[in-house]
């Protein structure tokens, strides 16, 4: 069966698709791609084959393409899984948001048992699901220090990382002493899981890197003298803009 000759962009097509042989062009986000219908059905309860059941009123492209509106820069390496079932060893992260969405359990389930995904998904984000508010001190984080870029190549911002409930419990003396005003200290913590300090502050790093920006983090350490009560709470992050 021949795919069906729609030549103008925004189309959509009713015709069924059958013959697992039948070669089927498609268009990803501008990607094009050509393969069989039988390789798009590899994994029959998969979302992807669900859009060629020959219920789904596909969109056509210009030249006839079935077209999904998604970026399309890794479907490559989700199309020859679905070919060889080869699990792709680049770009993890991103193969593995793709094949979440289009509900390819295998391939999903395969790329989370590799070392560098399992790491990331049972070890470092479980950690963080147990860090209150963690994701939303990271968006103030960098809410403040662009808003404080004006004119300057750096921006610096002070966190307080508290480990513990004892932690917490000396927080209000410790914020007392700090040279900063209150209102702009981020705190983080405290948590019950078996991580350190230091594992939260390079996981706030590379998030932060992650998002595109240079950050040093070393201890904020606050001199007033020999009777001045220290704690080892605060820490400072610095972002460098050129």
């Amino acid at each position: 069966m021949s795919l069906p000759d729609y030549k103008s962009t925004g189309k959509q097509s009713t015709a069924p698709v059958q013959s697992k042989s039948q070669v089927v062009q498609l268009n990803i986000g501008g990607h094009v791609f050509s393969t069989t219908l039988g390789t798009i059905r590899k994994f029959p309860n998969s979302t992807l084959a669900d859009l060629f059941n020959g219920s789904s009123k596909l969109r056509m492209d210009s030249e006839g393409r079935y077209f999904i509106d998604r970026n399309g820069t890794h479907f490559g390496l989700i199309l020859e899984y679905l070919r060889s079932e080869k699990v792709p060893t680049e770009h993890l992260q991103e193969v593995h948001k793709e094949a979440l969405y289009y509900d390819i359990k295998p391939l999903a389930k395969a790329i989370e048992d590799m070392p560098q995904i399992f790491g990331e998904t049972v070890g470092r984000q479980q950690f963080l699901a147990r860090v209150p508010n963690y994701r939303e001190n990271l968006e103030v984080i960098v809410k403040v220090a662009r808003a404080e870029a004006i004119a300057s190549r750096y921006s610096k911002i002070i966190v307080c990382v508290l480990r513990t409930e004892d932690d917490l419990a000396r927080y209000n003396d410790a914020i007392d002493n700090i040279d900063t005003p209150k209102e702009s200290v981020v705190r983080f913590g405290p948590w019950k899981a078996p991580a350190s300090v230091e594992d939260l502050l390079d996981c706030i790093r590379m998030d932060i890197e992650a998002k595109g920006y240079k950050v040093k983090i070393e201890p904020h350490n606050i001199d007033k003298g020999f009777l001045f009560k220290s704690y080892n709470f605060f820490y400072k992050l610095t972002f460098t803009w050129w």
